[in-house]
């Protein structure tokens, strides 16, 4: 089977790269369905939910083009097929933005319910609800969401929870319906401003992006544009846990100390020193962290893509670290793996009680989400003996060559194909 071999080696030195974010550009390229023509991202990783999403768009008629050195050309015909086919989406939970964009421009859409990472229930209701409020209809149908509107009226839409793609939705549906949109107790990621900042570009016109209370005034039609996708904090915080597990020191470009602030903060507790360089962060491993209690928030808290990488780096660090999960019921699934390896982990509820060893052992486990693949991948950088990671098609949906990085920071992980 496909695999992650990795061995324990000398500490990590270097300089590696933060790609494109994912969690932004599946996003933008959504936003691309509100405007014929021709549109241009760059920093586009190489990663197969962008292959996804692509090929969601393809089947709407829609032609994207990957260039040279992560330029992707997106051409949007006039008429789409508003529909996006159950073998995608269930690949990928975030190909649900499509229902926004598709609905504000060709007034109706026929997606189907979302896949990707199995992190418990989280039903797609406020989508639905704030589109509904905006004045859309939904009816279910054979595991499909049907949505129909002649036209989107502006209103105040109040999320009983900070959801990233619920904003991300509910934001490109606003921007071509009549009247102003305030959406309140938004999302505040930087994808999401990442996300306001293309629209902006494409002429929609937006107020409050990165606060709580986003504003959006209607406008009748938007143009095609050319935008840079921001950095990959996730991938960021992956090499920083990498450092901090292995000791050394790297240089990670294009990493942004801003968007990573409460991560920052608690690497730093933990004995991780960051400190800013041009265009990155130079980041120098302990000898031994220590070990901090973690509780996962929305932004600007400690983000839940983050804590498989703490989980980690608390199984080997000095002291008990208790780790709390707020926004997501069944995202310790990997703790079973990580007790393979001999980590002392005990969990109740939403809660995991995490006891620091000198050192992993290293074993046979297996990826079940893409951080969480990530995470025991650098769980094996602090484990004594060979680890093998299975299933890393999880991991490649989020990252670009993740073995090729860390074995160019001297990190002894090989990623190895099954030939048929």
């Amino acid at each position: 089977m496909d695999r992650f071999v990795v061995r324990p080696g000398p500490p990590l030195e270097g300089t590696v790269r933060a790609g494109g974010a994912k969690n932004s550009v599946t996003k933008l390229m959504a936003a691309c369905l509100l405007a014929e023509g021709r549109h241009v991202l760059t920093n586009v990783p190489d990663i197969s939910d962008v292959c996804t999403m692509g090929d969601v768009l393809a089947a709407m008629g829609v032609v994207v083009t990957r260039q040279p050195g992560g330029e992707m050309v997106i051409d949007t015909p006039a008429e789409l097929i508003p529909e996006a086919p159950y073998e995608l989406v269930e690949r990928m939970r975030a190909s649900v933005v499509v229902l926004g964009p598709l609905i504000a421009r060709m007034g109706w859409a026929r997606v189907a319910m979302p896949g990707g990472d199995d992190f418990g229930p989280r039903p797609i209701d406020f989508h639905l609800r704030g589109l509904e409020a905006m004045g859309a209809s939904f009816t279910p149908a054979h595991g499909y969401v049907e949505g129909r509107a002649t036209q989107l009226t502006g209103t105040r839409v109040v999320l009983e929870y900070p959801s990233h793609t619920t904003t991300d939705n509910l934001l490109m549906a606003a921007v071509l319906a009549k009247g102003t949109t305030v959406i309140e107790n938004a999302a505040r990621e930087p994808e999401v401003t990442d996300l306001a900042a293309y629209l902006t570009t494409m002429g929609a016109r937006i107020t409050g992006a990165g606060t709580s209370r986003l504003e959006v005034e209607g406008v009748p039609e938007l143009s095609p544009g050319h935008h840079r996708v921001i950095p990959d904090r996730v991938e960021a915080a992956t090499f920083l846990t990498a450092v901090g597990l292995a000791g050394g020191e790297i240089v990670i470009e294009e990493a942004r100390a801003d968007h990573m602030d409460m991560l920052i903060e608690k690497l730093a507790a933990m004995g991780l020193h960051t400190s800013p360089t041009p265009g990155g962060l130079v980041a120098t491993g302990p000898r031994r962290l220590s070990s901090v209690d973690v509780a996962t928030l929305p932004y600007p808290g400690v983000a839940t893509d983050y804590k498989p990488f703490l989980v980690v780096a608390l199984s080997v660090a000095e002291g008990v670290g208790i780790v709390t999960e707020n926004l997501f019921r069944g995202r310790f699934r990997y703790i079973d793996e990580l007790r393979r390896m001999g980590a002392d982990i005990r969990t109740e509820g939403h809660h995991a009680v995490v006891r620091g060893t000198d050192r992993l052992s290293g074993a046979q486990v297996k990826a079940p989400d893409i951080r969480a693949g990530a995470a025991l991948v650098l769980a094996g950088l602090a484990a004594e003996g060979e680890t093998v990671v299975g299933d890393p098609a999880h991991v490649d949906r989020g990252y670009e060559d993740l073995a090729g990085k860390l074995t160019a920071l001297g990190a002894d992980v090989t990623r190895l194909t099954c030939e048929v």
